[in-house]
This record gives C-alpha cells, structure tokens and sequence, in this order.
C-alpha cells in the first residue's frame, strides 16, 4: 500500500510518498514548495497571505497526488503554525480551504519524531540530533543508546533571518544580533557534555553538507564532513564576497538569505557539545512521525513465513 505525508514547516512545505510492504517502507516520491511561511508571522500571527501560502502549497500537493492515485494523505505541521498566536484560527482556515485535516506536533514530538527517524538509516548508539528549521531547532542529546534530552528551541534559519537581517546577506552587525540569539537559546541547553558527532537533519544541513561538498571538492556519495571544514565554510560565507555569494547560488539558491543564519545555529550545537563531525541523514521527521502514525499499517504488510 502507498501513503504520503506533508510536513508544513516553517521555510518549506513538503511532500513524501511511501510504499509500505514487509513490514517497512521505502520511499516513491518527494516534493517540496519554499513557501516560507515564517517571514509571513506579523506580531505573532500568521497573516492572511501567510495563510493563503500554507493553502496554496497544500493545493498544489493535493494535485500532485491526484495525478499518483495516493488518497491516504497525512499532514502535519511543525512550527510553522505551533509557534504562533493564531494557530486554531490559521489551522481552521487552512484546513477549511485545503479539506486537510492538520496534525500541529508539539515541539518534543517534533525532536523526538526527528531523531527516531534518523535513527532508522544511522543507527547511532551516542551523539547529538539536531534539526534546524526556519522557525525552530530541535536538539535531542543520547548515549548508549538511551535519551539524554530533547528541547526544541524557538530559533530557525528564516526565524532568525527576518529577525535580524536587514539584506539579503547579514552585515557584521546583523550577524552580532545573530550570535547574540543564537548564544541565548542554547544556554537552554545543559552545559559540561561532549560528543563527538552530531546527527543532523533539514534543509540547514542538507545545505551545509553540499555547500562544503562543494567548497572542498568532496564526492556526492559524503554524507559526514569534519565540523572544522564547516567552519571554514561559515568563514568563507561571512566575508559577503562575490564568490561567496556565488557559492550559495551555485549550490543552494532557494537558501541564500537563509543558510547564513542556519550555519550560525549549526555552529552554536556544534561549539556547545565540541562536536567534531557531522553526519547528515536523508530521514527525520517525516520519516519519525510515519512509523509512529503509521505503525499498525506498516506491520500490517509484514509477509508472513510460509
């Protein structure tokens, strides 16, 4: 049987396909819309255009699905309308133009559905999870293969972005105000424990994978990079330079206002736990939130031994 969830975040809006069968799944199909909701919250509400946005992208979808046959459509939402004052009004409107019944996950859900998706193509018994969104980053912290923590901090890429840049590209002083967030979130976060990796997943780490894949000519296939190549990578997007413009554009350009401001949140996690190296995974929370929501079917499909 095929299913598909859609994940309203916060900077993008995104859609998977999956078969499910022998008791697992596997992946048919993604799409994703930059609809980047979180530069349309105005004094804490989502306004009627932000609204429209989150319709449109949902619409688009719904066509993309009724060109696939897929009916078993979930869709939830993650910050991009948790964290703001009009949720139940948006959600209603929302849901009243689209007909999609929307699923608003908690912030520890949204950490906890991340890093149990991770895990499934990692497998990683220590380390930090991180997902970085545009409007907030989940961190989840475990070791011998037990939960240490999990937060979901109200900082994202776009968050941040809108909040402090006035450019497409952050001045010295806009990156202070950056930093100055950035180090005030995190302080959230128990001080004295060290890993080695982190575990990321989103758009901030896909990003940051290919823009250092890029930087230091390294194959398609790397997945983990040094964490001091991705600092060389944020020194390298800070001078606000032609060729530093030229790299997002020529890798990321969907991210060019925005991967700034994600990295900084990257290198806050990664200077906060003295992380080493990253590891980037192609699951997280879509991928979480199918095996919770979806377990029974999934088990459903098990063949059994004749």
């Amino acid at each position: 049987m095929n299913c598909a969830l859609i994940d309203i975040g916060s900077n993008s809006m995104r859609l998977s396909v999956y078969e499910l069968a022998d008791g697992s799944f596997r992946t048919l199909f993604r799409d994703k819309i930059m609809a980047g909701l979180a530069g349309f919250v105005v004094k804490k509400k989502l306004t009627p255009e932000g609204i429209g946005r989150a319709c449109d992208g949902l619409l688009q979808f719904r066509e993309t699905l009724e060109l696939l046959g897929i009916s078993d459509v979930s869709v939830f939402a993650t910050a991009s309308l948790r964290n703001i004052a009009n949720t139940d009004e948006a959600v209603g409107e929302i849901s009243r133009r689209t007909g999609f019944t929307i699923d608003v996950i908690s912030g520890l859900d949204e950490a906890m559905f991340g890093y149990s998706g991770a895990m499934l193509e990692l497998g990683l018994s220590s380390g930090v999870f991180t997902d970085i969104g545009g409007a907030s980053a989940e961190v989840v912290t475990f070791s011998s293969g037990k939960l240490c923590g999990a937060n979901s901090l109200p900082i994202g890429s776009l968050r941040l972005y809108s909040d402090c840049v006035k450019r497409i590209m952050p001045t010295k002083g806009a990156l202070a105000k950056i930093d100055e967030r950035v180090k005030a979130e995190l302080a959230a976060l128990p001080d004295g424990q060290s890993y080695e990796r982190i575990a990321a997943v989103g758009g901030t780490a896909r990003a940051a994978l290919k823009l250092t894949r890029r930087l230091f000519s390294l194959p398609p296939s790397c997945t983990e990079v040094e964490l001091a190549a991705v600092e060389q990578l944020w020194q390298t997007l800070i001078k606000n330079d032609r060729a530093a413009i030229d790299l997002i554009l020529k890798t990321e350009p969907e991210r060019v206002h925005t991967i700034i401001p994600g990295l900084a949140i990257l290198r806050g996690i990664a200077q906060k736990f003295s992380a080493k190296t990253m590891v980037v995974s192609s699951y997280g929370v879509r991928e979480g939130y199918l095996c919770s929501r979806k377990r029974s079917e999934i088990l459903a499909t098990r063949k059994t031994e004749s």
